[in-house]
């Protein structure tokens, strides 16, 4: 693991809970220093496997419920869905 240097901390500090954008000079590649918990948010871990198909439309249909999709007085838009006719 890297050490940040006097004046990447100080950027770091400066940022608070955001991202620092850095550049090699040799490259002039960019990279991004965050806190490692937002990056773990980012990153998919190894060992917990994606969402398969079935899981995220139970999500999906979870969260329509909780709007109010499933509410009788929705029906009324049903009859407006020209795939239905």
């Amino acid at each position: 693991m890297l050490t940040l240097t006097k004046e990447q901390q100080d950027a770091v500090r400066s940022a608070g809970r955001g991202a620092v954008r850095v550049t090699n000079p040799e490259t002039h590649s960019e990279y991004v220093i965050v806190p490692a918990d937002v990056f773990d948010q980012l990153v998919e871990p190894d060992d917990q496997p994606a969402l398969t198909r079935a899981e995220q439309l139970g999500l999906l249909a979870a969260a329509g419920r909780r709007a109010g999709w499933d509410d009788p007085e929705m029906d009324v838009y049903d009859a407006l869905d020209p795939r239905k006719k």
